[in-house]
């Protein structure tokens, strides 16, 4: 167990950060008790209320924040940590305490972990009574094995949280667990708030509504469960560990002083034949680079003078299934994405044909359908254009085909010389060069 040197509190002449009004908890209640103590740690440390933000969600330690003169903020159950962790990364040199009970703790679980693993400098009191006491008495994650709850009549039947345990083996820097009673609580809470990281304060107390009529439990019994469960007491966790905030702050600070790599346009170097916009869809399937096809189309596009836009429809699986490519190339800036009709559309699988029904139904006589002879029984009123693969007298596969019909395609259309294509090869996915530029060439002999 790590230890720690007690510090001496002198606050006979310190103002209060409490305020007037009374707390409104429950007659024996470890709420006030741990509330007291927090006020007593505040006296000494001498923080400014201005710099002191106190976070809480729902539950009855949800109404603690309103009773003292710093900063709050109140938010939904089990969030708290969220919260806090965003006001401490907008400000790390904020004071931010979390005031949160064992149920939030437990709908928040995720957050409370990854603050712990990120050493997010927050002071997380956790006021632990075993139980959901605002909302009738309910089992926790941290009701002991056995006990009895308005949802546990006949004694609960899972093993709790040891909430210590949970964020210290996960990286948290400060981790102490006592009770209400503890009479040096305050120096404990003031060492967390101090502690410049992740600090947690398991403290366990009394629910005099519910948790103790239920299960006959006193201190007495409190102070007997944390010998029966095996559990140790005090500071069980220190470490000295960078703070995420401090950190994360002085990494963009460190980016914003280096110098800006400066913008590299691309110059025009082509002519283009576009007078309007002009909408290209490319449909195959995920995996087959028809999302690269459909990229070089943009960069060719741009090198011919035009703006372009692409945007790219797969599924989550990526490698599998559909992949479908809306291209849209204009000579005026183009201020939306998405294609509802064509004016050209390259089909180039089945995947692809299970995602073109829009498409197809939309086109007129005006617009072309390019598609291997596989579907030239597709209906649609738009003119075919079969393109012949064997007609490459190259190998053509699975991830080349895409680019073999587009290339063909952009020939047939003329929207701009394939040379821009070609360049846009070279300069933009120079790695597969020695790939893609025999299949632009053979795309010649799909339209001779």
């Amino acid at each position: 167990m790590a230890t720690l040197p007690s510090l001496e509190i002198e606050q006979a002449s310190l103002p209060t950060y409490k305020n007037e009004r009374p707390f409104p908890f429950c007659p024996g209640c470890g709420h006030s008790l741990i509330l007291n103590h927090l006020d007593k740690a505040l006296v000494s440390l001498q923080i400014p209320p201005t710099q002191t933000v106190i976070v809480t969600d729902i539950g009855c330690v949800g109404l603690s924040d309103q009773y003292f003169v710093t900063n709050a903020f109140h938010g939904l159950h089990g969030r708290s940590i969220a919260y806090a962790t965003g006001i401490k990364l907008a400000n790390p040199e904020l004071n931010v305490i979390v005031l949160m009970g064992d149920g939030g703790a437990g709908i928040g679980g995720t957050h409370l972990l990854n603050a712990a693993r990120r050493n997010v400098g927050l002071t997380v009191l956790v006021f632990n009574n075993f139980n959901f006491g605002m909302t009738g008495g309910e089992h926790s994650v941290t009701t002991p094995h056995g006990a009895i709850t308005s949802t546990t009549r006949r004694g609960n039947p899972e093993y709790p949280l040891d909430i210590c345990a949970t964020v210290g083996e996960n990286g948290a820097g400060f981790v102490y667990r006592g009770t209400a009673f503890d009479k040096d609580l305050p120096q404990r809470i003031e060492e967390a708030i101090r502690y410049p990281g992740f600090a947690l304060l398991d403290i366990w107390e009394l629910c005099t509504a519910y948790f103790s009529p239920f299960n006959d439990f006193g201190r007495k019994e409190m102070l007997g469960l944390v010998d029966a469960m095996g559990l140790e007491t005090g500071l069980l966790y220190y470490r000295q560990v960078q703070e995420y905030s401090h950190y994360v702050r002085k990494l963009n600070k460190e980016m914003a002083e280096k110098p800006v790599l400066p913008l590299k346009p691309i110059e025009p170097e082509f002519p283009h034949w576009v007078d309007r916009k002009f909408h290209l869809v490319l449909a195959g399937s995920a995996g087959a680079k028809v999302r690269s096809a459909g990229k070089l189309v943009g960069y060719a596009g741009v090198l011919s003078g035009l703006w372009a836009t692409q945007r790219d429809d797969y599924p989550t699986t990526v490698k599998s299934g559909h992949s479908v490519s809306e291209i849209i190339l204009s000579p005026e800036e183009i201020r939306y994405t998405g294609v509802a009709k064509p004016d050209a559309l390259v089909l180039i699988s089945q995947d692809g044909l299970k995602k073109s029904g829009r498409y197809l139904a939309r086109m007129t006589e005006e617009d072309v359908l390019f598609t291997i002879p596989q579907f030239a029984q597709v209906e649609t009123r738009a003119r075919k254009v079969i393109l012949d693969p064997k007609r490459a007298k190259v190998r053509i596969t699975r991830t080349n085909l895409a680019l073999l019909l587009t290339a063909a395609a952009l020939r047939e259309l003329h929207l701009f010389p394939i040379d821009a294509l070609t360049v846009a090869v070279q300069r933009f996915q120079a790695r597969f060069a020695d790939q893609n530029l025999p299949i632009i060439e053979a795309s010649s002999r799909l339209v001779a």
